[in-house]
């Protein structure tokens, strides 16, 4: 019977195509990186701090830190990807995922034993492990967990990729906005620490799942992307065959460096004003309702984009995608510009729901797209690897604008010069496939 039962499981053997269960459960595995996202660990940054006896600008400088080394090691995380496959990564970055959230939930225990032991009473102690625990967390999570997630999805769609990718984009935006509202009830029930004990029990539940239902490549299976036969209109019009690119090939490519660099683009600006979401804005006029509240319409605004986006992501070069982001990015700044004159906060709030909006899409379906999925883990790795540096230098960098010019305007004029070399350099960065 229990050998019946794993038979039954085999993805070809399914009454619908398997690449739909791939995608439901590649969706949960990106929410469960959610304690590992910015968005997620925002949650937690007042009571921990207070826990271990932190600044702001400590326990900030740990994130920074933590960040920064977890993103030297994603290069490599992308090659264990192709080696073993989504399974074996995605499970085994869950369980680290649980355990740093258990580890964390003893942060102040682990730094008083420290203490303790060594006799040496200083906030480098507490600022030590939190840049370890931070560390294990990003990695885990931001990094391993969402990357073995999302690649996996998206090797089993080839014509539908786009599409797909419009229903689970929606999904993590709204897993994703929802979160801090849900931390925030579990601290409240069971404070920081269990709170954090919780989510690792869930992850864990998680993860078990991901182990019975994750699969890698369709064509294991004998299956192909979007079915066992296709879709109809792909039989009547299949794509030329692609290049299965070598990560130093894509590396070489314009494109590459030109699509990675708008991503890490969003990734700098957006963890940038999330960490210090409540200042900008009320240093803008707004009073600390409205500034919370101003993610709402770019909520709104990005997950229409990202719909329309990428149902067109099937149909249209992507390079003409590239420059509606540079545009929204190009909005976005000059709204930062002029926001503390009072002129930029609609300009802020379209250009990042446009951005964002394309974020979502290009983050997905350009590596496939462009380089195959042979080598997708390593190529995706070295993006996934400049996204997470640019998250780990916006607290720090949006916190010195304002240290030295007392506002955030700068951060906007060097937006600016970003994406002006940004959409220069785009201008020849042609689909790699086509050349």
């Amino acid at each position: 019977m229990g050998k019946k039962k794993v038979q039954n499981l085999h993805p070809a053997r399914w009454p619908f195509f398997y690449g739909y269960v791939v995608a439901f459960m590649g969706t949960i595995g990106i929410w469960a990186s959610v304690p590992g996202q910015t968005i997620g660990v925002s949650a937690f940054t007042d009571p921990v701090k207070d826990a271990l006896g932190l600044t702001r600008d400590q326990f900030s400088a740990a994130y920074m830190v933590g960040t920064f080394v977890s993103s030297l090691l994603l290069g490599k995380a992308g090659r264990w990807f192709d080696r073993r496959g989504a399974r074996e990564v995605g499970v085994i970055s869950a369980f680290l995922l649980a355990t740093t959230l258990i580890l964390s939930s003893f942060s102040n225990v682990i730094s008083s034993g420290i203490v303790t032991v060594t006799g040496f009473h200083h906030w480098l102690v507490p600022f030590a492990v939190m840049v370890v625990l931070f560390f294990m967390l990003r990695f885990s999570g931001q990094g391993v967990l969402t990357m073995a997630s999302r690649n996996m999805i998206m090797k089993w769609f080839d014509h539908y990729r786009g599409r797909i990718n419009a229903f689970v984009s929606i999904s993590i935006s709204l897993g994703f906005s929802s979160s801090p509202l849900v931390f925030d009830m579990l601290i409240r029930q069971w404070d920081w620490a269990g709170a954090w004990r919780f989510l690792a029990l869930a992850i864990v539940v998680i993860a078990v799942f991901m182990w019975i239902t994750y699969r890698d490549n369709p064509e294991q299976y004998g299956l192909v992307p979007d079915g066992k036969s296709g879709s109809k209109k792909a039989a009547r019009k299949p794509r030329p065959e692609m290049k299965q690119f070598e990560p130093k090939e894509a590396f070489s490519t314009r494109a590459f460096w030109m699509y990675s660099m708008m991503l890490s683009f969003n990734s700098f600006f957006i963890t940038g004003l999330s960490f210090h979401m409540v200042d900008i804005f009320t240093s803008a006029g707004l009073d600390r309702e409205e500034a919370v509240a101003v993610f709402l319409p770019i909520s709104i605004i990005n997950v229409g984009v990202s719909l329309l986006f990428n149902f067109l992501s099937d149909m249209m070069p992507l390079k003409k995608l590239l420059f509606v982001m540079i545009g929204g990015a190009f909005i976005w700044v000059i709204g930062m510009v002029g926001l503390f004159d009072g002129w930029g906060l609609w300009l802020v709030i379209a250009g990042a729901g446009i951005s964002g909006g394309l974020f979502a899409v290009l983050n997905s379906v350009t590596w496939p797209n462009l380089y195959g999925r042979k080598h997708l883990g390593a190529i995706s790795g070295r993006a996934m690897a400049m996204l997470v540096f640019a998250s780990a230098l916006a607290p720090f960098l949006f916190s010195l604008s304002k240290s030295f010019f007392n506002s955030y305007t700068s951060m906007g004029w060097l937006g600016i010069g970003f994406v002006i070399i940004v959409f220069i350099g785009s201008l020849k960065a042609n689909n790699p496939q086509k050349s």
